[in-house]
């Protein structure tokens, strides 16, 4: 249990340092490039803090551990809006761009309805659902690289680092990332197995909250340094990539089994997309007292996963 404790410590002090390194590379990386934030927090932020999730699900799926797999994906994303979203923007109020509000926000509540619809009718993720996941995927890769085209990119007047030491802070950061979060997850895991908790709340709490802890610290440090579209672009990325990438690659591998009792999980995903679209579709920001209210729901969530 002390060592535990220990590597705990580890974990979350890479998380730290790492996230700092990464946002500052995928930072001048859309500075370097002329890339709109957004799309660089949508994807090479998205992605790389989405490692654990992709690391975690796989494992679970082959091992046959389905409660970890799914519950690790629908927890994650729940973390990700409630706690993670509310956290950041309890600490700095998050500006959001409009395609995100009417596009991606809708597109993360449609997909996580498609997972539920797919589990519902065939008590599993088949090989054939995870196929359709990872084609929606490459469709919003396409969407992305529309937008990147589409999109304006004001002048900015800051210099951005050299490409290699941008890829050098990219490649260190995530590695850290990914590291530290390995060592998280793997000492809650072993305190909460010493403290008798199922699968499926480990899925749905510990390893959740473990696998989502690289977007939190990337969202505070992006917010802290004024850099609202990488800590939103990250999440909402983030959990779009946990769906359809994580889920499809998973399914593809090994057809995972859907229970029931994640229904009321998916529900509770779903409810926190709806309460975000609601919160900024007319103010295009997400506030201070908002993301309290965020913090709030997650912790009554969780109240109720440990109680029952």
């Amino acid at each position: 249990m002390i060592i535990s404790i220990i590597l705990l410590i580890v974990g979350m002090t890479l998380l730290s340092k790492g996230a700092d390194i990464f946002v500052d590379g995928a930072s001048n990386l859309a500075l370097k490039f002329k890339i709109p934030a957004i799309i660089v927090g949508l994807t090479v932020v998205a992605m790389g803090t989405s490692a654990p999730e992709a690391g975690v699900s796989i494992n679970s799926a082959l091992k046959g551990i389905n409660g970890v797999a799914i519950g690790n994906i629908i927890g994650s994303n729940t973390a990700n809006i409630f706690l993670i979203l509310g956290i950041t923007s309890s600490i700095c109020a998050l500006t959001l761009q409009k395609n995100t509000i009417k596009y991606e926000i809708p597109f993360v509540g449609f997909i996580t309805i498609l997972i539920g619809i797919m589990g519902y009718l065939q008590g599993s993720i088949t090989r054939l659902d995870a196929i359709i996941l990872l084609i929606l995927f490459i469709l919003f890769l396409l969407y992305l690289f529309k937008l990147s085209q589409n999109a304006y990119t004001a002048e900015i007047n800051e210099k951005p680092m050299h490409i290699a030491k941008i890829l050098i802070f990219i490649i260190l950061g995530l590695a850290a990332l990914v590291w530290g979060s390995d060592l998280t997850v793997n000492s809650a895991v072993d305190i909460a197995k010493r403290l008798n908790i199922s699968d499926r709340v480990i899925g749905l709490t510990i390893i959740a909250i473990g696998t989502s802890l690289p977007e939190l610290i990337t969202c505070i440090v992006a917010a802290l340094k004024k850099q609202s579209d990488l800590a939103i672009g990250n999440i909402i990325g983030s959990n779009i990539f946990n769906i359809l990438f994580v889920l499809g690659i998973t399914g593809t591998i090994q057809p995972i089994v859907f229970s029931r009792e994640f229904f009321f999980d998916g529900f509770i995903s779903l409810l926190a997309i709806i309460i975000l679209f609601l919160y900024t579709f007319k103010s295009n920001q997400l506030k201070r007292w908002q993301g309290v209210t965020f913090v709030i729901f997650y912790i009554i969530y969780l109240t109720y996963l440990i109680i029952k």
